[in-house]
């Protein structure tokens, strides 16, 4: 990355007033808005902020950028939670939350194709009469699928339904050096050259800036029943789990709640749950499909020590239970008023994972740390979140401590250091200990051919 002097940076801001009229940003207010807002990761504000209105618009920033040497950091709803967003060496922040167009939809190849800018929640409004929707669910209601695709987002559907990297089926995307790439068409497979679409899917913007996306869809299923279990032990939660999955059972969805968590939602969302490990389950199919589904979980829940079983069917229950599920972030932040949260995630193989959240719980317990949990366990994905004073530094040490061995855990567990949020600025270091210094000599190659002056978000995922 050249070192970027303010001359130019003001001089690339000056240009971009004069070709996008009324599309450029510099207060104080609104900078600080794009970059980390989230987690107590710092808030590094860019010089500027641009407003795109279309591929040709990210064409002309990125040629301006480049001509000055200017950093470009894209932005879509600012949900990211490992300060994707900031701007470390200043530079330009690219919005593109008003490309916001569903170009197309094509309910005989179930596939649409959007403008980045779409949210998960404009796309599934769009589609629900067609008796269509689109799976990927991060919790974030408003994320922007650009920025879901750009960081690989999957949620609590992906058990079923899997990530973003298994629903983009192919991409738009604006390079460094200012050429448009369209990735592939339409087809659910092709074997011509290089898999582009994957190599921009969960790259973070460091590579080329995401304008359009195609997604699959899928038909809105005929009976969708939600469950929550609590559990005596946590380990009993996990081996339901594992079992289900090692059967073939069709969960839609499965997620685990420990008890600090089960506490905290409680108080926000007005619940009255056990404070137990819990699960929320759905299961998706037809009428008889998910009765025998229900069933068989019920079975493996209570051979594992589930200490009840509710079921629920109608929409307006099963979107309250999930959304008690969805908030869990923010009701950990109001249960603990003055003290900083921070979401972390890891991912190990299923059958590793009760053995990664007890550990995990160990160190939380030893180190003197509020901690809830909760985890996407039908894929081994799980994120604690720490609440700290980070005015207290032995606090912060134990923090550090145990942010470390969790990485570290999981890695040597042949796991991840993030199954969902991504490296960012936050998890770098991990990512130099699980990819090896091949792996990441492997993808400085990349980033150097593609970004040779190291415009696009830089200060991410490679140090």
């Amino acid at each position: 990355m050249v070192e970027l002097s303010k001359h130019a940076v003001q001089n690339a801001i000056g240009v971009l007033r004069q070709i996008m009229p009324g599309q450029v940003e510099t207060g104080m207010a609104m900078r600080e808005q794009h970059a980390n807002t989230i987690t107590f990761l710092p808030n590094q504000p860019p010089d500027a902020v641009v407003f795109a209105r279309s591929t040709a618009d990210v064409v002309e920033v990125v040629r301006v950028a480049r001509e000055h040497r200017v950093p470009v950091i894209a932005f879509g709803a600012g949900s990211s939670l490992e300060g994707h967003v900031n701007a470390p060496f200043g530079g330009i922040s690219l919005d593109l939350s008003r490309m916001t167009a569903i170009l197309a939809v094509n309910h005989g190849d179930l596939d649409a194709t959007v403008e980045a800018g779409v949210t998960r929640v404009q796309l599934n409004t769009h589609l629900r009469d067609m008796g269509l929707f689109f799976p990927v669910d991060p919790g974030a209601e408003h994320a922007t699928l650009g920025g879901m695709a750009a960081t690989r987002a999957s949620g609590t559907n992906a058990v079923r339904y899997g990530t973003m990297r298994e629903n983009v089926v192919s991409v738009t995307a604006v390079m460094a050096n200012g050429t448009i790439v369209k990735t592939g068409g339409r087809a659910r497979k092709s074997a011509a050259g290089y898999d582009l679409t994957r190599l921009l899917v969960g790259s973070e913007g460091t590579l080329g800036i995401i304008t359009e996306l195609t997604l699959r869809l899928y038909g809105i299923p005929e009976r969708i029943v939600a469950a929550v279990v609590p559990f005596g032990a946590l380990a009993g939660a996990a081996s339901a789990t594992i079992e289900a999955i090692q059967i073939g059972l069709g969960l839609a969805r499965i997620e685990l709640l420990d008890p600090l968590q089960i506490r905290a939602v409680n108080l926000h969302s007005k619940l009255s749950l056990a404070e137990a490990p819990t699960l929320f389950v759905e299961f998706h199919g037809s009428g008889t499909g998910v009765a025998e589904q229900v069933e068989a979980f019920r079975s493996i829940a209570e051979a594992n020590g589930a200490q009840g079983f509710e079921a629920a069917e109608a929409e307006e229950e099963r979107r309250r239970l999930w959304k008690a599920r969805h908030d869990a972030y923010w009701a950990t932040k109001s249960a603990w008023p003055g003290r900083k949260t921070l979401a972390t995630d890891v991912c190990v193989p299923i059958s590793k994972l009760a053995a990664c959240i007890a550990e995990t719980e160990d160190d939380i317990r030893r180190l003197g740390l509020v901690c809830p949990i909760v985890g996407h366990v039908g894929d081994g994905n799980f994120h604690a979140t720490p609440v700290v004073d980070t005015d207290d530094a032995r606090e912060m040490a134990a923090l550090d401590e145990m942010l470390r061995r969790l990485a570290e855990r999981a890695i040597a567990m042949d796991g991840t250091c993030t199954g969902e949020h991504g490296i960012g600025q936050g998890k770098i270091t991990y990512l130099e200990k699980e990819a090896g210094v091949g792996g990441i000599a492997a993808m400085r190659a990349i980033k150097a051919a593609l970004d040779p002056d190291g415009i696009l978000n830089p200060g991410k995922i490679l140090a």
